[in-house]
């Protein structure tokens, strides 16, 4: 091999697209693409393995490092992508391997030279390159992170492929793959978190076709998207230990997470599918990447930094909030600004474009000032994330004290421990043979355990599923992250549900099944036509917003009292509930639109008023409502006799759990005009 083959210009690592048209999905771990493309004819020629004998007829498409290996990928007229290591091909196909690389290094160096000398433009300068490792330099913060994330690329993206756990780096001189079996964290998860949905830290497969992208060359948006408005579905940055960032908004449009006891005391938690994931800045990973590097990219491409002061001097005491790119602009709503120029440059030159963490709101970056796709209010393309598990509801007043392994750093083996009514439960759980061993174990010491299949998720994909990632409720977000990307396939149903661990509420609904009613006992609406809800009854109404004009008829016998509740299902499973009314008459047969006279009124989720919510939920299409009538043979009380304070749907339904006669429903549905 000759010398010019031995040492490959930057560009050898950088995958290249010579179709013809860039594609829009990476190669997988084996160098597969999903789609086919139309090869352009010119392109064709043979490739020969001088290892294997192996002739493939095909097209260059992408040169990348695997483990310190060259590989060349070949794109087949059939849309196969085979991969040779760079050494075994033949000499005239290394040069022409290392033809087309230099293409595209000099195609960069022609759009650098290019865009240097341009003003204030949505046009980013291209991505320069590590002369060290010959990756973008966008590589670099996650490389340090390496073997438990690791990178590779094209001409237009970088792809980052994690587990999804904070893992600290290995020590020096460490071999990979001893340090790729070990489970030792940078810091600990879920500890201080006073807003648990008994959910737990679980590695996730954000690898292959499901990695991370991140645009090497990010371009600035004409219309920025602001992340108080949009983007409550998935990740919105990625940290360089490739952990995911979600968007720090709960699901009401206003709720900081932080402020509201969610996250543990490094800015994470996990969502409802077992994943772990930040909502704040990391900046404790400055210490890993380095003083004045990135601790993490926003997904527009955009990188983000630590803490910002324009005052602060670099000879100061408050020089680590000094601007590694030199800018003293201040921030904008977005928390980023633009380096400082090169010196000499023409009046009018805006260096690179990045965010800033911050102590208070927005925390990291503060939406998207680059150019992205957003579907379904989420960035696209996003990885998803799925668990074994089925998702449970929140455990109200425990509070996460403790997290740590539970075996050997080499085994996934963990132990969360929770103090609930002053007492300590743990929820130890570990890996066997592809099996997730969950063991529950109460103050006393008694222990019950689950076993979950690592391989059939139970619950709905989407990566980040948190428990406010749903839509409705005048809450703004449609789904759950994913990580996840377009309306997901419903959940596997578990062959029996399982029983929740020592102390927590039950999983799904606390009330029994329906009971069946006589067919008297039916509920209708004059403000429902054709399965409708009446504009007048969401926030869309012009005027005030009221409750639906409600009627029934005559319920079953023994029947003292009546109950109404209105709620919808997100599809992450999320419940919204817009209206609770306890122990009308058993004599009523109506409830008048707007009536607030009768009964007593609960607590809905939007506003957490004792009164009714409009529904306003967010995303395209239709909605369902249901408004269920509920026929007691006693007034909703507590065993203290008196009603559930607050009285929330949980609350209603767990009091009137053993007096149910019957229940009718009315399924409504309403669809938000576009805005």
């Amino acid at each position: 091999m000759s010398p010019k083959h031995r040492h490959l210009t930057l560009a050898a690592l950088i995958a290249l697209s010579c179709t013809g048209a860039a594609s829009a999905h990476p190669p997988d771990n084996d160098g597969q693409h999903g789609d086919h493309h139309h090869l352009d004819p010119t392109k064709l020629r043979t490739w020969t393995s001088t290892r294997t004998g192996e002739v493939v007829r095909g097209a260059f498409l992408a040169a990348r490092s695997v483990n310190g290996v060259v590989r060349v990928s070949i794109e087949r007229e059939t849309g196969d992508v085979i991969t040779f290591p760079l050494a075994d091909l033949a000499e005239a196909d290394r040069a022409e391997a290392q033809r087309r690389i230099d293409e595209v290094s000099a195609t960069h160096k022609l759009l650098a030279t290019a865009v240097a000398g341009q003003p204030a433009s949505s046009v980013q300068p291209p991505p320069t390159v590590d002369a060290a490792s010959k990756a973008p330099i966008q590589a670099a913060p996650f490389n340090v992170f390496a073997p438990f994330v690791s990178t590779r690329w094209d001409d237009r993206w970088l792809y980052i492929d994690s587990d999804g756990l904070p893992h600290s780096p290995p020590a020096p001189g460490t071999r990979p793959e001893l340090a790729k079996a070990t489970f030792t964290f940078s810091h600990p998860l879920m500890v201080g978190i006073t807003a648990w949905q008994q959910q737990v830290p679980l590695p996730q497969s954000y690898r292959g076709s499901n990695a991370w992208q991140i645009p090497l060359r990010p371009e600035l948006a004409d219309k920025p998207v602001s992340a108080k408005q949009q983007l409550f579905r998935g990740a919105i940055a990625l940290a360089a230990n490739g952990v995911p960032i979600f968007n720090p908004i709960k699901n009401d449009g206003r709720t900081d997470t932080l402020l509201a006891g969610e996250l543990d005391e490094f800015g994470g938690h996990c969502g409802r599918a077992d994943d772990y994931h930040y909502h704040i800045a990391p900046t404790h990973l400055a210490k890993y990447v380095g003083k004045g590097q990135p601790v993490a990219y926003a997904l527009d491409g955009f990188p983000i930094y630590g803490y910002f002061d324009p005052a602060a001097k670099p000879d100061g005491p408050d020089q680590d909030k000094c601007c590694p790119l030199g800018s003293h602009e201040p921030l904008d709503w977005m928390n980023g600004h633009h380096a400082a120029p090169p010196p000499g440059s023409p009046a009018g030159t805006k260096g690179l474009y990045h965010y800033h963490a911050s102590v208070k709101y927005p925390y990291l970056n503060g939406g998207m000032r680059g150019v992205v796709t957003v579907k379904e209010d989420q960035i696209d393309p996003q990885p998803r994330a799925a668990s074994p598990r089925a998702a449970l509801p929140p455990l109200r007043g425990a509070k996460i004290t403790g997290f740590k392994a539970a075996a050997k750093d080499t085994d996934a083996a963990w132990s969360l421990e929770y103090t609930l009514g002053g007492k300590k439960h743990y929820v130890n759980y570990r890996l066997e043979n592809g099996k997730w061993v969950f063991d529950f174990v109460d103050p006393t010491g008694a222990a019950r355990t689950e076993t979950y299949d690592a391989a059939n998720p139970q619950r709905r994909q989407g990566g980040g599923g948190d428990r406010q990632r749903g839509e409705g409720g005048g809450g703004r977000r449609p789904r759950e992250n994913n990580p996840g990307a377009d309306t997901p396939p419903p959940p596997a149903p578990p062959a029996a549900p399982p029983a929740a661990p020592p102390g927590a509420l039950p999983a799904g609904d606390p009330a029994p099944a329906p009971k069946a009613a006589a067919s008297s006992f039916s509920l209708s609406s004059t403000d429902v036509t054709g399965g409708r809800l009446a504009i007048d009854c969401t926030c869309d109404s012009k005027a005030a917003p009221r409750a639906p004009a409600l009627a029934w008829g005559t319920p079953p016998e023994g029947t003292k009292s009546l109950a109404i509740v209105m709620h919808h299902i997100t599809r992450d499973n999320d419940t919204h509930v817009y209206m609770i009314l306890a122990n009308l008459p058993a004599t009523a047969r109506e409830l008048k639109a707007g009536d607030a006279s009768l009964g007593s009124w609960g607590q809905n989720t939007v506003n957490r008023k004792n009164a009714y919510a409009p529904p306003c939920s967010q995303g395209p299409g239709d909605k369902t409502y249901t408004i269920t009538l509920y026929a007691l043979s006693a007034e909703a009380r507590t065993p203290a006799g008196t009603l559930p304070a607050p009285l929330t749907r949980d609350a209603l339904l767990a009091a009137i759990k053993d007096t149910t006669l019957a229940t009718a429903t009315l399924d409504v549905k309403y669809a938000r005009a576009s805005r």
